[in-house]
C-alpha cells in the first residue's frame, strides 16, 4: 500500500530550520548536560522523558516532562512514553505544507525542530550475557519510532542519534539553525542506527529459536547483518575496485584488530590476515600460520624447549619459503623478541597476534611498511559466515568440526599408527581445513611440509603437495580434505613415500583407494567428514 501523495507545487522551500523546540530521550547520556545547557541558553524548549529529564532537571536546566505535553503519564514501567499522537504529530508535521501547519494549529500541537535520541542498550545487554525477559525489556519501541519519524521528516527536523554529532548541533545554534544537507545526513545516520538495532534484535531472536519453523527448516526466514563503516580502503582486490571496511557491534575479530605500525591495511591484507588467524587459532598449542592469497604457505606448532613462537614460525616458514615471501603471519600467542628476530628479515606484509612483547614491537617497527596488528581482547571465531551471490546471500554455520582425536576414526587399511604418527595425522587433519579445496597437506612432526591447494582436481593437488615437499615427502603423513575419487591421486602420495593418510572416505571407489594403500603397506584412516573450504 502506497503512502499519501502531494502536489509538489504545495511545498514551500525550506533550507535553514531554526531550533525552537527539542525532544530529548537518550540512553547514552554522554555530553547530555552540555548539550541541554546550550539549548536552554539559545532559548530552546526542551521536552524530555524519564532518566533524561531527571538528569537535565538535576543540572538546573528547564525541562518539560513528556507527560505534561501529552496529558498522559508514562506507563507500563516506562514501556509507553513517547508513543502518543501529540508527540508524533509534532515530529511528522511537514511544515512546508500549509495544510499541516493549519492542522497543528487547530489541535494546539507545537512541532519539534530537533530530536536527540539513542536507543536502549540492547546489544550491550546481551553481550553481557543477559537473556530472557531481562533482555527483551531492553528492546526499544518508542525510541525507534521517534527516530524514524524524525528522519522521515528531515525536511523539518534534525535527528541526532549519537553524542558525536552534538558539536554540529551546537554550531547550528550559533549560526541560526540546521541546513537541509545537514539534516539529510543526520537522517541517513539515524536510519542506519535503527537498522543496526533491529538487525541485532532479529539476530538474537534467530539464535534463540529452538523449534524448527513451520516450513520445516531450522533456519530463520530472514537474515540480517548490520555493520558500521570503519575505514575507506585505498582500493579493493585491484586498483580499479572501490572497497571499505565495515565492523559489527560487539564483535571481536580481525576487523576490530588494532594496527600498531605500518602502512594502511588493504583489502587483500584483511582477507589474508583473517585466513591466517583462522588457521593459527585452529590449534590450542602455540602455532603460527603463514598465508598467501588466502592459502597456507606453512602451518606449524611449537616443538622442543625454548621460545614456542620462534619454533612454530621457523617450522612454518620452512614449509615453503619461496611462497612465504610477501605473506601474512598469524600467531596464536604474543610475538616474542626471538620470534621477531626470525621474522624481521623476511619480506612480510602483515604480522597479527594477540600481542607483541615491547622489545619485539620495537624491533619489528623498524620495518617501515610492515603492518603489525593486535587482535582484540576476547577474540572469537565467527559462528556464521555468508557469501554474496548474484541476487542473494548464502549463509552457513562455520566449520567448527572438532573430531581431531584419531580414536574416533575408522582404520580403513594397514596397521594402527603409533603415537607419533597419530599425532601427525591429527595435526594434518586439523591444518588441512585452512587450505582451499581441493586440499592436500603433508605433515611431519607437527608442521606442514607440502601443501597442494585450490586445484580443480585432486591429482594436481597431490602433485603440487609432493613437489613442494620434495625429499620431505618421504616419511610424512597426508591429509585430504575430501575423499579420493580414484586411486590415482593417492598413488602420487604413495610414490613420494607418504607413510600414512587420513581422509573422509565415502567415495563409490573407496575400495579401489583402499586396495592401493594396502598394496603399498600404508596405514589409512577414514574420518567420515570432509573439510571443503572454498
Amino acid at each position: 500500500m502506497s503512502g499519501p501523495t502531494h502536489d509538489p507545487a504545495l511545498y514551500r522551500p525550506r533550507d535553514v530550520v531554526t531550533i525552537r523546540r527539542a525532544l530529548v530521550s537518550v540512553s547514552d547520556k554522554t555530553g547530555l548536560i552540555e548539550l541541554a545547557t546550550a539549548l536552554a541558553e539559545a532559548g530552546v524548549e526542551i521536552v524530555s522523558t524519564g532518566g533524561s529529564a531527571a538528569a537535565i532537571a538535576a543540572a538546573g536546566i528547564p525541562v518539560v516532562q513528556v507527560g505534561d505535553v501529552t496529558g498522559y503519564p508514562e506507563s507500563l514501567d516506562g514501556r509507553v512514553r513517547t508513543l502518543h499522537p501529540v508527540i508524533h504529530s509534532g515530529l511528522l508535521a511537514d511544515l512546508r505544507l500549509e495544510s499541516h501547519q493549519t492542522e497543528l494549529a487547530a489541535q494546539g500541537i507545537k512541532p519539534f525542530e530537533l530530536v536527540v535520541s539513542n536507543l536502549y542498550p540492547f546489544v550491550e545487554t546481551i553481550a553481557a550475557g543477559v537473556t530472557g525477559d531481562d533482555a527483551i525489556e531492553q528492546i526499544d519501541i518508542g525510541g525507534p519510532a521517534m527516530v524514524r519519524a524524525s528522519a522521515k521528516n528531515h525536511a523539518n527536523v534534525a535527528i541526532v542519534t549519537s553524542p558525536a554529532s552534538y558539536p554540529q548541533i551546537l554550531k547550528a545554534l550559533s549560526i541560526g539553525g540546521t541546513t537541509l544537507k545537514q539534516r539529510r545526513r543526520l537522517a541517513a545516520e539515524a536510519f542506519a542506527h535503527t537498522a543496526a538495532y533491529d538487525a541485532a534484535v532479529a539476530a538474537w531472536f534467530s539464535d534463540s529459536v529452538v523449534e524448527p519453523a513451520e516450513t520445516g527448516s531450522s533456519e530463520a526466514e530472514a537474515f540480517s547483518v548490520s555493520a558500521t563503516l570503519k575505514n575507506v580502503l585505498r582500493y579493493g582486490e585491484n586498483s580499479h575496485q572501490t572497497a571499505a571496511l565495515y565492523v559489527r557491534d560487539n564483535a571481536a575479530g580481525i576487523a576490530q584488530a588494532e594496527q600498531l605500525h605500518g602502512k594502511e591495511m588493504s583489502y587483500n591484507n584483511f582477507v589474508d590476515a583473517d585466513a591466517a588467524v583462522r588457521a593459527a587459532y585452529d590449534f590450542d598449542e602455540p602455532a603460527v600460520a603463514i598465508i598467501k592469497h588466502a592459502n597456507p604457505c606453512g602451518i606449524a606448532v611449537a616443538r622442543g624447549a625454548g621460545d614456542a613462537i620462534l619454533s612454530a614460525h621457523a617450522r612454518a616458514h620452512a614449509c615453503d619459503p619461496v611462497s612465504a615471501f610477501g605473506g601474512v603471519i598469524a600467531a596464536n600467542r604474543p610475538i616474542t623478541l626471538a620470534a621477531a628476530e626470525s621474522i624481521k628479515d623476511i619480506f612480510t606484509e602483515v604480522v597479527v597476534a594477540p600481542g607483541f612483547d615491547p622489545d619485539a614491537l620495537a624491533l619489528l617497527s623498524t620495518k617501515k611498511n610492515l603492518r603489525l596488528l593486535t587482535l582484540p581482547e576476547g577474540f572469537t571465531r565467527e559462528t556464521q559466515e555468508f557469501k554474496q551471490i548474484s541476487g542473494g546471500v548464502l549463509v552457513q554455520s562455520v566449520d567448527t568440526y572438532d573430531e581431531f582425536d584419531s580414536s574416533t576414526w575408522t582404520l580403513a587399511t594397514g596397521e594402527e599408527a603409533d603415537a607419533a604418527t597419530r599425532a601427525d595425522l591429527e595435526f594434518a587433519w586439523r591444518a588441512v581445513r585452512a587450505v582451499k579445496s581441493n586440499a592436500i597437506l603433508l605433515a611431519h612432526d607437527g608442521a606442514s611440509v607440502g601443501v597442494g591447494m585450490g586445484q580443480v582436481n585432486r591429482v594436481d593437488s597431490c602433485h603440487l603437495a609432493v613437489t613442494r615437499a620434495g625429499d620431505r615427502a618421504a616419511g610424512s603423513v597426508a591429509a585430504s580434505d575430501a575423499f579420493f575419487p580414484f586411486a590415482d591421486g593417492l598413488e602420487i602420495l604413495l610414490a613420494a613415500g607418504v607413510k600414512a593418510v587420513v581422509q573422509p572416505g565415502g567415495s563409490v571407489r573407496d575400495q579401489e583407494v583402499i586396495d592401493a594403500a594396502k598394496a603399498a603397506g600404508v596405514t589409512m584412516y577414514f574420518t567420515g567428514e570432509r573439510h571443503f573450504f572454498h
